[in-house]
Formats: structure tokens, sequence, C-alpha cells
């Protein structure tokens, strides 16, 4: 994709009172952040000074973060006459709704509350910070227990073009990821300082396809660059909003309609941005990602159907970190999602998705759906009950030539696991959870969930050093081959207690404890003790039960 890159970085310039220089090849950009922080402050001196005047409260609500999960990005208010009903409707299932597209931190200049840019509706601008301190007891990801004190730091910028010079446009969001204090080897999942995680032109025809039976313009998108951005449910396309890094791709997408229209039709082929931590970042020349998705919205009052297909591609690379990495992979996965309300009564979200190809030597077979279903009762703090059920298929026999373990191919970890012990493979997973919001700025959710191994002789994803990262070797003891560790992996209680003081300031303190099922306790004995003589890797021998508590600042600066 290298291609793109000399009319992208025309735009990219454009955030050259953020990024002063580009590095060279081989080295990440250095920023002047004395130079950020002289104009942040400045800024909120201004908007303090005028924080005693009148404000419109419709606008202002336009102007809070969200809470819990993200929302669309709300456009001008049309006049009447010329209003017009989306058929678009947010799912009520827990953390499934993309992020919006801008991303939700993301502003019209003329909206900041500067009179001098009142007029300027054309330039999409953001500017937002992120600190997460987190204290972990007994990670279970890792082999080496004790406490762990990481503060992960994430800071991105946003500038758009939009409107005025149609039908270009063109988007560039920069990304700086890092964290301190933490006493294990950084990974690609906590750094990835100085880069660009959007770098996109695109061709917009607002009125290409007409309109729908709601009057609301059909257009037609051709986007071409680098992208992060989220899609479906976002188990399979997300930014990964979580983790302090996050995932991009570079190709093309198409779109014929928008999230209004009673249809839409998303067409994308992409290839996965490696993050390279303090080099510039670089497109994967070994794997394609490929796909269409097709959304139904006419009966979107009781249901939005979504059918989809998605595939992946890979050349083997024989320097591939991974084995996976080293092998020739293709994998093919149609599937649907459907969600909605039942009047009243209860709301409902359902997906299904079979996977078939070949993985190496190994042909594919695998498949995952989940079903969720609540209910939110009529009351002013708005209480919620939901019911979960996650499954999705493992290896049932690392020895015949068929693979049956699920691959979520580019989604979220979270929320499958608030600790990131599992994600979307080899999972039986029900859950609980229960949510109130007393308040438009306070709201607590409580959750009970566990987790069995669809297949015992398949591996836990991500405890005992056995990820996917880049950075560490997998010493191999999440997985026993011969299924005699049992299939239970654990249960857990997760809080979480999220605030907002400020509309532009959003908090979010955490706390999860994970209780040790039969298989990670057996894995732990049957590892080698780190006091036992061994070399290493060695796990220090422990309960397997885990403590995790957080504390999230998230402040949008405009």
């Amino acid at each position: 994709m290298k291609f793109l890159w000399s009319s992208l970085f025309i735009a990219a310039a454009g955030l050259s009172t953020i990024i002063p220089a580009a590095a060279s090849s081989d080295e990440k950009s250095i920023i002047d952040f004395q130079s950020i922080q002289k104009s942040i402050v400045q800024l909120a001196q201004r908007q303090a000074s005028e924080s005693g005047k009148p404000t419109d409260k419709a606008k202002e609500g336009e102007k809070n973060l969200p809470a819990i999960e993200p929302q669309a990005q709300k456009p001008a208010t049309p006049p009447a006459a010329m209003q017009s009903i989306s058929y678009h409707r947010r799912s009520d299932s827990y953390a499934t709704n993309p992020e919006s597209d801008p991303p939700r931190y993301v502003r019209r200049l003329s909206d900041i509350g500067v009179a001098a840019f009142k007029d300027i509706t054309w330039l999409d601008i953001g500017l937002e910070h992120r600190t997460r301190y987190e204290w972990r007891n007994n990670d279970l990801r890792r082999i080496e227990g004790g406490e762990d004190n990481p503060i992960f730091l994430r800071n991105r910028a946003w500038i758009g073009i939009k409107d005025i010079l149609d039908p270009f446009r063109f988007a560039v969001e920069f990304q700086d990821s890092r964290v301190v204090n933490n006493k294990h080897a950084i990974t690609d999942q906590e750094r990835n300082e100085y880069d660009l995680i959007n770098a996109y032109g695109e061709l917009y025809f607002k009125k290409a396809l007409g309109a729908d039976d709601r009057g609301n313009d059909r257009p037609v998108r051709f986007r071409v660059g680098r992208m992060a951005y989220e899609a479906t449910d976002r188990r399979f396309i997300a930014r990964n909003e979580w983790r302090n890094t996050t995932n991009s791709f570079e190709g093309f997408r198409l779109n014929l309609g928008r999230e209004a229209n009673d249809w839409e039709l998303d067409l994308f082929g992409m290839q996965p941005v490696k993050r390279l931590q303090t080099k510039f970042d670089e497109a994967n020349d070994h794997l394609w990602f490929f796909g269409g998705i097709g959304t139904w919205r006419k009966w979107s009052d009781i249901a939005t159907i979504q059918t989809y297909y998605m595939g992946q591609k890979q050349t083997a690379d024989p320097n591939g970190f991974t084995a996976t990495n080293r092998l020739d992979r293709e994998i093919h996965m149609p599937g649907f999602r459907i969600y909605g309300k039942i009047s009243s009564l209860f709301d409902f979200d359902v997906s299904y998705n079979h996977q078939l190809g070949y993985n190496g030597p190994r042909r594919q077979d695998a498949h995952g759906y989940t079903i969720e279903v609540g209910k939110t009762f009529d009351h002013p703090w708005k209480p919620r009950v939901g019911f979960f059920y996650g499954y999705a298929s493992g290896d049932k026999d690392p020895n015949d030539n068929v693979d049956n373990r699920f691959d979520r191919f580019f989604g979220f970890a979270r929320p499958w696991s608030a600790d990131h012990y599992v994600i979307y493979e080899n999972l039986k997973a029900p859950k609980i959870r229960f949510d109130i919001q007393p308040t438009q700025k306070l709201g607590f959710e409580l959750g009970y969930g566990g987790y069995w191994l669809a297949s015992s002789t398949d591996r836990m994803f991500d405890i005992l050093d056995g990820n996917i990262s880049n950075t560490i070797k997998d010493p191999g003891f999440n997985r026993d081959r011969t299924g005699r560790s049992g299939d239970f992996g654990g249960h857990a209680f997760e809080g979480r207690i999220r605030f907002q003081p400020i509309p532009r300031i959003n908090t979010i303190l955490g706390y999860t404890h994970f209780t040790a099922g039969e298989f990670v306790k057996n894995r732990i004995a049957a590892s080698p003790h780190c006091d036992g003589g061994h070399v290493y890797p060695c796990v220090d021998q422990r309960s397997g039960n885990t403590d995790f508590l957080y504390f999230e600042v998230l402040i949008s600066f405009l």
C-alpha cells in the first residue's frame, strides 16, 4: 500500500500545528508537547471565560461525552420542513454499538464555542487524552505473579475536511500510545508512538442513489487509505477502544447508502496495519482482509438485520513471529446478526458465524454464535438486566487434519472478559449483567460470568504468556493437548462506576475478581516451578485467582 502515502501525507500536513516534522523512515517523529500544552491551556482559558454565558441546552447535550457507549455524531439540525427520520436504531446489548465515524471526540470547528469559527462547518477537529491506572494482582496473563501498576497514556488528534471540496473529502487521525511503570515487557498492545491510525481520502456523492422513503439522502462513498473503524457488533472489525493501541487497516472501503437509510451495503478490501511501537507502522503485505456487510433497517423499530461475508487470505511469512504467521491461510466466514426490541417486553441481539477454508495443511471448520436478551425497566434510573451467552468452537483434535478453532478476525477482546483472559475463540461464556443510571452523569454496572473451554484440548487464549503479541514467545502453558486439565477456566465478578463531572471529562472506576477453575489451576500446577531449579520460562506457583482494579480519565479538549 505504499502508493497511497504520496497523496495522504499531503493531508497529514494539516496536522502541522501538532506534529512539527516527519521522522526518517526508521524513526517516529518528535512532538512539541510544550506547544500542545500551551495551546490546550489557552483554549481551556477561553472556554472557561465563556462558561458563564447562557447556552442552548440541546447543543450542550451534544457536547457531552457518552458515559459508556459511543453515540453517533449528531448532525446540524435542519429547518423543520427539511428534517427526516433516521431508520437507524442502536442495539441495547452491551458494548456492541460501533464507534461513530468520525469518532465521538471529533467536532465541527463551528461548534467549539469560538465566535470567530461559527461559520466554519466544513472542518472537523478533535483532541483527546486518556490516562488509565491499573492495579493487577497475580495477573493470569503472565507467568510471573505478584503486583503490577502500569499507567497507560493515549493521545489522539483529528482533522478532516468535508462539504467544501465535495465530492473530495479527507481526514487524518494521529495517535500516540505509551505505558509507564510497567514491570513486564512492553508489547504492541500497550505502545505505539507517534503514528497515524486514520489517513484517507474519499469521494462522497451525497445523493448518488436518491433518497429513501423517509427522505434521507442515500450517498455513495469511496474511501482509500489508512482506516480505523468498527462495524456490525464490533466482534470482527473493531478499533479496540479499551486497549491502549488501535487496530487499523490500509485499503479501500465502498459504502452504498448510510446509517440513516433503510438499507446499506459496505464493501471493503484491506491489509491490517502492523504496529511497530517505535517506527512508523506499515501494512502487512502477507495478509488481506475483505468482505461485504449488508444492513436492512426497514423494520428497525422491531429488528435490524445484518448479513455479511468476511474473509482472510494470508501468504506464509517465513519471518513471522508466530507459527500462525508462517502458514498459508484462507478463511471464509458467512454470518448474520439480528437485533431489536419486542415492544417494551425485552430487547434482543443474536448472531451466528461459520468459518471454512484452510489453515496451513489443516482444513478450517469452525463456528460461533452469541445471544443476548435484556429488559430495561420503566424507571427514572433506567435499570436494565441482561442475559448473555457466547460460544466459539475450539480445536477438537490437535492431531487430525481439521482446525476447529474459531477466529475472531480483528474484533474486540473486551467485554468478553474485563481482564482480557479470554476472547471470541474456544469458549462457552454465560453472563448476567445489571445496569442503572441514576443521573445522566452517573452510572453503575455489575456483571457475573463463567468461562468454559469449548474444547479441553485447545488453548485458553491469553493466559501464562500464551498470547499472540509480537513481543513475547508463547511457552505453550495455555494449552493441554491431552485434555486432562479439564475445561472450566473460571468465573469472574465485574463492576464499574462511571461519572462525568463536566461535559468533556469522563471517568471510570472498575474492579474484577477472577476465581480460577480446574483448567487454570491444572495448567499452573503442570508448568515448571520458578523456584524448583528450572530455567526460564517457568510459572510462579499460585492459586490462579486474580484481582484487577483500574481508574480511567478521558478528556475531550474541544
